[in-house]
């Protein structure tokens, strides 16, 4: 008698193991830069590759800027043709200034 109760209780703990949620809906990254963003994020790379590269920010040139799915980077180079990349977050925080 025990042993039907088991055999029978089985089917029906194994069938609470396979019934799964329905998998979450993922939403893609809409977030795009504003002109006015876009204009502080360049000042704030030009200040700091100026900073870095001990020059002044009018020397700086800003050459590309691209967008990945959680953040930003530009490109640019110095008077002396030295190349870095600024690095943003996808809110348009500075993360670092990589030289290239």
């Amino acid at each position: 008698m025990m042993m039907r109760t088991i055999l029978l209780a089985i089917p029906v703990l194994l069938g609470g193991c396979a019934a799964q949620d329905a998998p979450t809906a993922q939403k893609a990254q809409n977030s795009k830069v504003s002109p006015a963003r876009s204009l502080n994020m360049e000042q704030l790379c030009k200040d700091q590759a100026a900073h870095r590269y001990n020059t002044g920010a009018k020397k700086i040139d800003v050459t590309g800027f691209e967008q990945f799915q959680g953040s930003y980077e530009m490109r640019g180079f110095t008077a002396r043709n030295e190349s870095f990349i600024c690095s943003f977050d996808a809110e348009g925080h500075f993360l670092h200034l990589s030289m290239r």
